[in-house]
């Protein structure tokens, strides 16, 4: 037993409030190299309010390598325990789905709502506020605890990777960053572009990011009258607006995209409808459309420990040259070679090149593994639930950057995922909740 911790828990709840607040107002999203930081001044600010809200709970801070990543720790010995989490978020989408706005935190019946307040702000405070417990509580930490801030974790995770270049890496650790009570493995996330050039005349763009399903795209460009037409009889929605047309989706994490409806998919159906002459268009129309397991493209993939492959188109461009990002995760018994055979294969059927973007294997830890045990044992005496079982999850986190590391929360199993949509909200009381498993957890990890 820790003496009066949950006293001390309690004591952290308004200035974790605060501390969230204060983060979800940086709109912390990529913005590449832009004036003179690694990935722009947003990312930055919340990596600098990050390190000084830790160095005020008493932690030692170091700012890593010009912004590209930070840290925070506590403790002493040789032995250390890694807390990661991130400070970048994916776009806010359509500022017209928000109820509030995105970077504006507002607490709404017991949800604070903000981009980033449940990827991956909240929970890596309550991680960091735990700790704060913790110490507040006179825990000595038999290891350091080092709290490690990624800035690129959206997109290519070149935070972690320079971290690793020139920092030392810790023994074992979690992220919060997923579902508790815990996820073991997670698929192969395989991020890849197609490209060609453009010889149908139309020009669109549209998509935020690789892994979250666009909720809208527009089109201005010439026969909107029997783009419309084609949609209604389609049975898709849209709004007609001043010069053009908006197709409407709705949004979701990449790694569900059955749970969201694409927009970019369904404009490209749509125009292959028509009879457009692009080989994006056509590649979407035929042979993905709105199969979010692209089953007809790639074969039928799926094992009893990760579910089935999922794909999602989440970014295009047609300019001079057409270009579509697409997001696809792989079972953990899944062929890599095979798969990107295929799209190879594919692609060039309809003039496109395939290139890689980004690739993170999969990756899964035995139940037997002591970490697991160690935090599934914390997890089922703090929150009392005895039934669910750890998961092999089809998100990426940080747990592929370590070994002996998994994500551990943050979000309660019966919990709405919101993050990547809009109105992302976190509920405080489960966030709460969460710190305690947190400091129990730290406690036990550091015996």
């Amino acid at each position: 037993m820790i003496a009066d911790l949950d006293l001390h828990l309690a004591a952290q709840q308004t200035p974790l409030n605060e501390a969230l607040i204060r983060l979800v107002r940086i709109p912390s999203v990529l913005d590449e190299g832009a004036d003179g930081y690694p990935f722009g001044p947003a990312i930055d600010r919340a990596l600098r309010e990050a390190l000084a809200i830790a160095a005020a709970l008493g932690m030692r801070v170091t700012y890593g390598d010009g912004g590209a990543y930070g840290y925070a720790e506590i403790g002493e010995g040789e032995e250390m325990l890694g807390i990661l989490g991130h400070l970048d978020v994916v776009p806010a989408g359509n500022l017209q789905d928000w109820a509030t706005g995105p970077f504006d935190p507002v607490e709404v019946d017991g949800f604070l709502y903000g981009r980033g307040t449940q990827d991956d702000k909240g929970p890596l405070l309550s991680a960091l506020f735990a700790v704060k417990a913790l110490i507040d509580a006179g825990v000595t930490f038999n290891r350091r605890v080092r709290f490690i801030f990624g800035t690129d974790e959206e997109n290519l995770w070149r935070c972690v990777k320079r971290y690793k270049e020139v920092e030392e890496w810790p023994r074992m650790g979690f992220t919060p960053d997923s579902v508790f009570p815990l996820t073991f493995g997670e698929k192969g996330l395989l991020q890849f572009v197609l490209e060609g050039e453009n010889e149908s005349g139309v020009r669109l763009s549209g998509g935020t990011a690789l892994n979250a399903v666009p909720d809208a795209i527009g089109y201005d460009g010439p026969g909107q009258d029997e783009l419309a037409d084609v949609l209604e009889l389609l049975e898709f929605d849209f709004d007609r607006e001043d010069g053009g047309i908006v197709i409407l989706g709705r949004s979701a994490h990449a790694m569900a995209p059955e749970d969201g409806v694409n927009a970019i998919i369904r404009l490209c159906i749509a125009l292959d409808a028509l009879g457009v002459d692009s080989g994006v268009a056509q590649f979407i129309a035929n042979e993905i459309g709105e199969d979010p397991h692209a089953i007809a493209l790639l074969g039928e993939w799926e094992d009893e420990l990760s579910g089935p492959l999922t794909i999602n188109v989440g970014k295009i461009d047609l300019d001079d040259v057409e270009r579509v990002g697409i997001d696809c995760r792989l079972p953990v018994t899944a062929s890599k070679e095979v798969i990107v055979r295929r799209l190879r294969d594919a692609a060039a059927f309809y003039g496109l090149r395939y290139r890689e973007y980004d690739w993170q294997a999969p990756i899964f830890l035995s139940l037997d593994h002591p970490l697991i045990v160690s935090l599934m044992d914390v997890y089922r005496r703090i929150s009392g639930d005895e039934e669910t079982e750890p998961f092999v999850s089809g998100g990426a986190t940080y747990a592929r950057a370590l070994d002996n590391c998994v994500a551990f929360g943050a979000l309660m199993p019966d919990a709405e995922m919101t993050e990547h949509q809009p109105n992302e909200r976190v509920d405080l009381a489960a966030l709460y909740q969460a710190m305690e498993i947190y400091a129990h957890a730290v406690y036990s990890l550091t015996r």
